[in-house]
């Protein structure tokens, strides 16, 4: 059975415990053993991390010590898998310039808040193998993200928050590899409601099972 570590905490408006309670619903009929805590301690040994088939950080903002992004970066290096999606994943730990690097990509606006817009599915991949593109109300993500990412899935600006972004193309789901290491980003996820739409709940699911060991 594969094993995945969850870790929730940060800020609290991304409601950290029912975030991992979907990844926990989302793994557990794959057949993964899901364990959920509470902190960061688990970072503070490599050789515990590397054990684990998979990690989904469920941590908005925070800090991240100069170990524990070491031990992190090192598992996802050899062979751990990373994914996650918005505030726990793709907002966490700002100031974490390796962790950033690693997850290919990193929240900074939204602008205009909330919104309606479309998700484009724009990859012929196994993960987002039969979706079609989708619609959303939720806040729409800018990022600032890596060329290197294989992205799957964008949306487009229309430009009425800032006129000058209209048009602009944003990655809203990719893979990347870290070493050894597969990671996958879902740039969405504001609230866990979200996922209550079939194609985001798919991208999510797949996403998490493609990245693990």
């Amino acid at each position: 059975m594969k094993r995945a570590l969850v870790f929730r905490g940060g800020w609290q408006g991304h409601d950290p415990e029912g975030s991992a309670g979907l990844a926990r619903r989302s793994l557990e009929p794959e057949g993964f053993a899901v364990d959920v805590v509470d902190t960061l301690q688990p970072l503070d040994d490599a050789v515990t991390l590397t054990a684990y088939d998979l990690i989904v950080p469920v941590w908005t903002m925070g800090e991240l010590n100069a170990e524990r992004e070491r031990n992190l970066m090192r598992a996802v290096e050899e062979g751990t898998g990373l994914a996650g999606w918005h505030g726990g994943m793709g907002d966490a730990f700002r100031a974490s310039l390796g962790y950033k690097m690693m997850v290919g990509g990193q929240f900074v606006a939204h602008p205009g808040d909330v919104r309606r817009y479309i998700v484009r599915v724009t990859a012929e991949d196994p993960i987002t193998r039969g979706l079609d593109d989708f619609e959303l109300v939720s806040e729409q993500y800018y990022m600032h993200v890596d060329p290197s990412n294989e992205v799957l899935a964008e949306t487009t600006f229309s430009g009425d928050a800032l006129p000058w972004i209209e048009g602009v193309v944003m990655p809203v789901a990719w893979k990347r590899r870290w070493g050894r290491g597969r990671v996958f980003c879902l740039s969405i996820g504001h609230a866990v409601a979200e996922f209550a739409v079939p194609q985001a709940a798919t991208l999510l699911r797949r996403g998490l099972v493609w990245a693990s060991r």
